[in-house]
């Protein structure tokens, strides 16, 4: 009976919050002669690491830093900042990395807005942190991280009162004073959406989304058990796609590099056997073609995720020419980072490697932590067909999706309508399920009453053999509305013209959805690769017919 079923209770026995603080512990049992850390000519194991992490976690509390409050950390990746995404969830604090290339007003907000109590920054940040407290008239306390691989001729302004990043490792050490959080909804980090239109907002991620999302990565990516990552994917976007949590419950060394340098990346990669590794699909073509023809194939493959805006499939067929398997992952800040996934299928090795890669550059199907991921027709409330040609917008529900806006209830709102996640991006789904992002909703172009998918034009614009990188964005005509403009960054020591660039697209293209025009510049980008569209939009509106 019903009753027989409910009289049994939680209990510590059979009830304890997910948090990947859990597998800071396993790291610790399990793996703690084997190497974490490898960073210029230092190494680190497990069991050293965790005992730094626990010091740091120490010194944070002796600081006044607990729970709930919010610690800032701006800096590049770098063992310490790794340290912090473990250190301050056990400290009860919330993490909030922020993009090193943010300019000193949008950081400014941002400590205000998210309530910081302390900044943690490399020194060579510091500077910029100066000039963030002369704007917000008045300091925060700091801790300083000196890095020996950094440039070495930068001093921290004296007005920052600084304390060295050392002195947190001196505290005392209690380890029972350590353990998972109250409540598995508590939050563990607050991250700012990357700033392509407006003011970022702050997206709030609890201890069981981060620890589901761990798990979920190693299930759909396949993560064996001692991999070796190369640190790419800025630990300021999503807490890294949450991969630090992921190498301690695997035991992985994880490999720096300070910079992401294609000369620097490739070089880990061979000299530390590197398996894993995430990048923005412009890390992708600058490896590429860095790496160059005549180059020897990695051998064995080197698995590769790549998000953050949708890869051209030239790209894509590239670097499976290098020996990359890469594998096409979608998600947002407010859902931790990766929650779909083009997971290869055997039918495709039928096909030309072209067509290979234009399969590849899909968005997928659900990673195994979702409950769900579906495009709807908004209007009817339906999902769309399954025909590769009704569009409608990805909804997500799951306990990967972010706890809610910090302190912004009517964004918060908006967002979940109806009990999905709305992300704002447009897509449709083929026969198969897979998904296939056509546009983020805003930048749908209609000309004509013609809709126009930006996306697909910029992937004729990349296989232009003059074309470093691409935007398609609006621009007001009297005639039809709006038509497509092109921005387009060329390739070193390459040339083209306006004319033979719209050429080309006519000639992979309905002639509606060429470019009526072409700006060539050098394209705003943010840190993780993503072409900053609403500065273009800009420019666009001030531009004559």
């Amino acid at each position: 009976m019903l009753e027989n079923y409910d009289s049994l209770g939680k209990n510590q026995a059979n009830y304890v919050a997910l948090s990947p603080l859990s597998f800071l512990n396993r790291a610790e049992r399990l793996h703690g002669a084997r190497t974490a850390i490898i960073y210029g000519d230092l190494r680190r194991n497990w069991a050293e690491l965790c005992d730094r992490i626990r010091a740091v976690a120490s010194g944070l509390k002796a600081k006044g830093i607990g729970k709930g409050d919010t610690v800032t950390v701006l800096s590049p990746n770098t063992p310490e900042l790794f340290e912090l995404q473990f250190a301050l969830p056990l400290s009860g604090a919330v993490i909030n990395t922020l993009n090193t290339r943010l300019e000193a007003e949008t950081i400014a907000y941002i400590l205000d807005h998210a309530d910081s109590k302390m900044v943690i920054a490399d020194r060579e940040l510091t500077p910029l942190l100066a000039q963030v407290f002369q704007m917000l008239g008045r300091s925060i306390p700091v801790i300083e991280v000196v890095d020996p691989n950094a440039t070495n001729d930068i001093t921290c302004p004296a007005t920052l009162n600084a304390e060295p990043y050392a002195t947190l490792l001196e505290a005392e050490t209690n380890h029972t004073d350590f353990g998972l959080p109250d409540d598995e909804w508590d939050a563990i980090s607050l991250n700012y959406t990357s700033g392509t239109s407006g003011r970022p907002k702050g997206v709030v991620y609890h201890h069981r989304g981060a620890y589901l999302m761990a798990l979920g990565t190693v299930a759909g990516w396949q993560v064996p058990h001692y991999p070796v990552y190369l640190s790419v994917v800025p630990m300021f976007h999503c807490n890294g796609w949450g991969h630090p949590w992921v190498m301690a419950m695997v035991g992985a060394t994880t490999v720096f590099t300070r910079t992401p340098a294609p000369n620097l990346l490739l070089a880990a990669i061979r000299e530390h056997g590197v398996t894993h590794l995430g990048a923005a699909p412009v890390v992708l073509q600058m490896l590429a073609e860095a790496e160059g023809e005549d180059e020897t194939k990695f051998d064995p493959p080197i698995n590769v995720l790549t998000a953050g805006a949708p890869p051209p499939p030239s790209v894509l067929e590239r670097t499976r020419a290098m020996g990359f398997e890469v594998m096409q992952v979608y998600g947002l800040t407010e859902t931790y980072g990766h929650i779909a996934k083009c997971l290869w299928q055997d039918a495709w090795l039928s096909e030309a490697p072209s067509e290979q890669a234009r399969l590849q550059a899909q968005q997928g199907i659900a990673f195994p932590m979702v409950e769900a991921v579906a495009v709807f027709d908004r209007e009817t409330g339906k999902e769309v067909h399954r025909d590769s040609t009704e569009q409608g917008e990805i909804a997500i529900r799951g306990n990967t999706v972010m706890k809610g806006y910090y302190k912004d209830p009517d964004a918060t709102a908006e967002a979940f309508k109806d009990g999905w996640f709305w992300s704002g991006d447009g897509a449709v789904v083929a026969p198969d399920g897979y998904m296939q992002i056509r546009d983020r909703l805003k930048d749908v172009i209609i000309s004509g009453g013609e809709n126009i998918s930006s996306v697909e034009v910029e992937a004729v614009l990349y296989r232009h053999p003059a074309v470093q990188a691409a935007a398609i964005v609006a621009k007001p005509d009297e005639k039809w509305g709006e038509v497509p403009c092109a921005f387009v960054e060329l390739r070193p020591e390459a040339e083209a013209s306006e004319a033979e660039i719209i050429r080309f697209c006519r000639e992979h293209l309905a002639g509606f959805k060429a470019p009526k025009s072409v700006v060539f510049s050098e394209l705003p980008k943010t840190s993780t690769g993503k072409i900053q569209k609403f500065q273009l939009r800009e420019t666009a509106k001030t531009m004559s017919n």
